[in-house]
């Protein structure tokens, strides 16, 4: 009998072949034929919304089933509102004076590796992409979330095919192995790698020699300044922060207050639930949720603050919704400046926008570079001062976990966020179809090419069979090339 390993590489290298047969039956879908799948495609998730959500928190012990739902929804309904306006088949421009006419070609087979946060939205996101910009699309999970994975691939399959996609144009993988992994990332069926997690995933995307779309960690800095409607903030902040217990990437990691409003942005914190922990409960939960290297414990990814403060043995009235840490620094020696994906904020006080810069880019650098920033103020000056700053989202007067995928703000709806050069990704903006296609390009000569015949001018000697090419020959010769380029 194989082992586990052995039997997850023949499965991947199954799964590889079987999809690049449907792909190529898949060719040459009309749009029609597509939005026809897609749609079947929503219907099934609409249905299945909440049941797939409670698998995922049954499972991995994660999040928040009610929100959960509200992210299969949204990855469903609102991002195939989104797409389906946009033109993936055929062509797609014609430019009759430059006479350049541009065609969609799908990408091929596209494998999607999927982390155990978000394990059925990123994958009903990522498959309704790929499926709409006419790829075959392999799912490799998180080992942790085998089960609502393979489910939510299953229900998409049959919803597809049932609208007349051919068999194995969405797959995962059953045998969740880093071998499995890897073999699907090098083997030739395979196109385009989507890598939406840990940033070890995301290298080893970038490393397996394929084009890959990696997405990177974030740890976005909110800042309260002085002219902000600080209740609405804190509640734009508390709701962002909350909403599946932080595990967005996109959520808020610390709050930077402006030190006018600082007494108030407090206030208005207990007043919404949440608790300031002293210096003391700080380095217990700190030492509770955070490895030595500013990582988050496995464990206490997606928890409530209350089971936190429980385990780290900190006491904090019913209903807390989250845990505040006052940081004077960040980096190592202060483990909760780092990424938190769970009901812990940071709070830095700054006396202006200027030392608010500042403290936002150390911050994005501890691993949330090219990711998003988020800033409340009615100051539109302030505001635009921030566009500078090395990140691709600045979430302007919203909750940040919401804005960055695109369900308060205008940015395309998604759940996979490239953060651009500055983070390691090859796009800066929200994935969706468009970046799945190639696009083919047909030009006409527009303009005669008329050359001058070649003058005669300085020609190399043929080289003998006897001549000696040492470093006194080959400095010769540059002297004498340099003295006739100057006559």
């Amino acid at each position: 009998m194989l082992d586990k390993d052995l039997r997850s590489i023949q499965e991947a290298r199954q799964l590889a072949r079987a999809a690049q047969e449907a792909h190529e039956a898949f060719s040459g879908f009309s749009e029609q034929a597509i939005d026809k799948i897609l749609q079947a495609m929503v219907e099934a998730v609409v249905k299945n919304a909440e049941r797939l959500a409670r698998m995922t928190v049954e499972e991995t012990g994660y999040g928040v089933v009610e929100h959960k739902t509200v992210k299969n929804l949204f990855a469903s309904r609102d991002v195939y509102q989104a797409i389906r306006s946009i033109q993936t088949v055929g062509i797609l421009k014609e430019d009759k004076a430059a006479k350049v006419i541009e065609a969609a070609v799908p990408v091929g087979v596209v494998l999607a590796l999927t982390p155990t946060t978000n394990p059925t939205s990123t994958i009903i996101h990522n498959a309704m992409c790929a499926v709409k910009a006419g790829n075959a699309i392999i799912f490799s999970p998180h080992p942790n979330s085998v089960g609502c994975s393979n489910e939510t691939v299953k229900l998409l399959h049959d919803a597809a095919v049932g609208a007349g996609a051919p068999r194995n144009l969405l797959s995962c993988v059953e045998t969740a192995t880093m071998e499995a992994t890897n073999e699907l990332m090098k083997h030739e069926a395979v196109s385009v790698i989507i890598a939406t997690g840990g940033s070890a995933m995301v290298k080893a995307a970038y490393s397996a020699g394929k084009p890959a779309l990696g997405v990177g960690p974030g740890n976005v800095p909110a800042f309260i300044e002085r002219t902000a409607d600080v209740r609405q903030a804190v509640k734009d902040i508390v709701t962002s922060k909350t909403f599946d217990n932080g595990m967005i990437c996109a959520s808020e990691q610390a709050i930077i207050a402006d030190r006018p409003v600082e007494d108030a942005v407090v206030a208005e914190l207990k007043r919404q639930g949440c608790y300031f922990l002293s210096a003391e409960e700080t380095e217990k939960v700190a030492r509770l949720i955070m490895t030595p290297k500013g990582g988050m414990v496995a464990s206490m990814v997606g928890q409530t603050a209350v089971r936190i403060a429980e385990k780290a043995g900190v006491t904090v009235p019913a209903g807390t919704r989250l845990l505040i840490a006052r940081l004077s620094g960040y980096g190592p020696g202060h483990l909760l400046s780092y990424e938190k994906l769970t009901c812990v904020l940071g709070f830095y006080v700054v006396n202006d926008w200027h030392e608010a810069c500042l403290l936002s880019i150390e911050l994005l650098k501890l691993g949330g570079i090219g990711h998003s920033f988020s800033i409340h103020s009615r100051d539109e000056q302030v505001i635009r001062e921030f566009i500078r700053k090395p990140v691709f989202r600045i979430l302007v007067n919203t909750p940040s976990a919401f804005g960055a995928i695109g369900y308060s703000t205008g940015l395309l709806p998604s759940l996979t966020l490239g953060c651009g050069t500055w983070g390691g990704s090859s796009i800066s903006e929200n994935l969706g179809p468009q970046h799945l296609i190639n696009i083919k390009r047909l030009t006409y000569g527009i303009k005669p090419v008329e050359l001058e015949p070649v003058k005669q001018g300085f020609q190399a000697r043929p080289a003998s069979a006897d001549m000696a090419f040492t470093p006194d020959a080959i400095a010769g010769v540059v002297r004498q090339v340099l003295k006739e380029m100057q006559k």
